[in-house]
C-alpha cells in the first residue's frame, strides 16, 4: 500500500541530498547533449530529451523520500 503522505509531502533534504541532485542533474545534462549531438531533429530526438527529463525528476524524487 502506498503511503500517500509520505508521496506529497514537502520533502526537506540535508545538504549531501542537495548535491546529489546536482550530480543527477550534471549526468542527465551529458547525457541530453550526446542525445542532441548524435540524433537528428525530430519527435523522437524530443521524446528522447523528455524522458532523461522525466528520469531527473524521479530520480529527484527517490533522493527526497529517502527511498520509496
Amino acid at each position: 500500500m502506498h503511503d500517500l503522505n509520505k508521496i506529497f509531502h514537502i520533502h526537506s533534504m540535508e545538504p549531501a541530498d542537495s548535491l546529489k541532485l546536482v550530480k543527477i542533474r550534471e549526468a542527465a545534462i551529458a547525457f541530453a547533449q550526446v542525445v542532441l549531438a548524435n540524433t537528428p531533429p525530430c519527435a523522437d530526438q524530443d521524446e528522447a530529451i523528455r524522458k532523461v527529463r522525466e528520469a531527473v525528476w524521479t530520480a529527484n524524487a527517490a533522493v527526497a523520500m529517502s527511498g520509496c
